[in-house]
């Protein structure tokens, strides 16, 4: 197996810049929901010490002294370029796997090496020409080391956007430097157990001969980690397109103070989370509702913050997890606090094609299955909110984020189209 991954180099930061030219040679950076903290940034941003999850009060001023332009997220313009993006890598492999908004694998099984060079710097131009949007590619034998191949082409500023990790020579010293919490699928607290064992970098994590040690570590994933790092192919497609849990939620431009707000904006996230589940092809096992207080606010020093799960039979039925869910703001919501986020995390997801039920556990009903693609359709047709329930409340009392920078909705709106003069 030969696989590719493509990734786009400052994704949302690279959006922005497809619309304005002027901004090309300028530090960009991308703010998350309410202008809280960076989401993307460009390489001369992180050159300056600025890190993605880094809150935005914190580099204010930098940002003002270097001149970093910013802009507010805007996911309707990302998602959009995002899918043409996806929709022409299609056209080079009959084997794409979508794996985030700015990542996809392909398989380029069969392609010799001579080949394989020129046809992988026809995908990154072909990107680049028809949307904008630079991309770095990684080609290697296994996911986990294309995910590598990728980061150092972004990196290597000599390579040009594109690294190869084919050659067993190449493949050992690149991962000499790999750090090994940077291994797809580790991360700094696995990584920090590893050191214990005097694994530090990808290359000693291969040489590791205790494999019972490494399980005991990381769980059977360590193993599946090590085969793919030795060009053993051991993740499977599904263990890269589908999420095994699902969360929608967002910060407040100002606060909340009203119960019936609280049940309308939960049962908001709750039909946006149930949705994409329902889109991956999974059945639902129990919701995590959250709302709470901002810890940072000197006006009322009462604070409350709540983290509930609750469990039901496996469903995709968004008028049931909303039932349960609401229960849970009922009962701990209290009057005259001032809520500063909210939102919902859907878990035990299942593959609804695999459904393993209780002897007195019951699935949904043809009907309400029926129903919910029914309502799939018309809000992926129509728009999103088209047909909602109840509990959700109408538009107008919607409660928007606070998004000080953000850029026109390019391709999503009629009114901010741009202007050709």
């Amino acid at each position: 197996m030969i696989y590719a991954l493509v990734d786009c180099n400052a994704f949302f930061c690279s959006c922005e810049r497809v619309f304005r030219p002027d901004l090309w040679n300028r530090p960009i950076a991308v703010l998350s929901n309410n202008d809280g903290c960076f989401v993307s940034c460009t390489r001369d941003v992180k050159e300056l010490g600025i890190k993605i999850g880094e809150p935005y009060f914190k580099y204010k001023q930098l940002c003002d002294e270097k001149g970093i332009v910013l802009f507010s997220s805007n996911f309707a313009l990302y998602t959009d370029m995002s899918d043409r993006v996806m929709s022409i890598l299609s056209r080079f492999t009959p084997d794409l796997e979508v794996y985030s908004v700015d990542e996809a694998f392909l398989d380029l099984s069969g392609f010799v090496n001579r080949s394989l060079n020129k046809y992988v710097e026809e995908i990154q131009n072909t990107v680049f020409k028809l949307t904008g949007i630079p991309v770095s590619v990684g080609v290697a034998k296994t996911k986990t080391l294309a995910k590598i191949a990728a980061g150092l082409a972004k990196r290597e500023i000599t390579s040009g956007g594109v690294k190869m990790l084919l050659d067993g020579d190449v493949v050992n010293k690149s991962l000499s430097k790999i750090k090994v919490e940077d291994i797809w699928g580790i991360g700094k607290s696995s990584g920090l157990k590893l050191k214990t064992l005097q694994i530090r970098s990808a290359k000693e994590l291969i040489d590791y001969k205790n494999d019972s040690a490494i399980q005991r570590v990381l769980g059977k994933n360590g193993l599946t980690i090590k085969d793919e790092l030795s060009g053993i192919c051991s993740i499977k497609e599904r263990d890269c397109s589908i999420k095994k849990s699902i969360q929608s939620s967002r910060s407040f431009a100002g606060t909340v103070s009203d119960l019936r707000l609280m049940r309308e904006t939960i049962s908001k996230h709750i039909s946006t989370a149930c949705e994409r589940a329902r889109a991956q092809g999974s059945v639902i096992g129990s919701a995590e509702i959250f709302f709470g207080t901002t810890p940072f606010s000197s006006e009322d020093s009462r604070q409350q913050f709540v983290h509930e799960t609750v469990s039901f039979n496996l469903s995709t039925d968004t008028r049931k997890i909303i039932k349960y869910s609401l229960s849970v703001v009922d009962e701990w919501f209290r009057d005259g606090l001032k809520y500063k986020k909210a939102g919902i995390t859907l878990g035990k997801l299942s593959d609804n094609k695999n459904i393993q039920l209780g002897l007195f556990e019951k699935s949904d009903s043809p009907k309400s299955e029926k129903l919910m693609s029914v309502m799939d359709k018309i809000n992926a047709k129509d728009g999103e909110g088209t047909l909602r329930f109840a509990s959700c409340g109408t538009a107008d009392r919607e409660i928007r984020s606070f998004k000080e920078f953000r850029s026109p909705k390019y391709q999503s709106s009629w009114k901010e189209l741009p202007k050709v003069f």
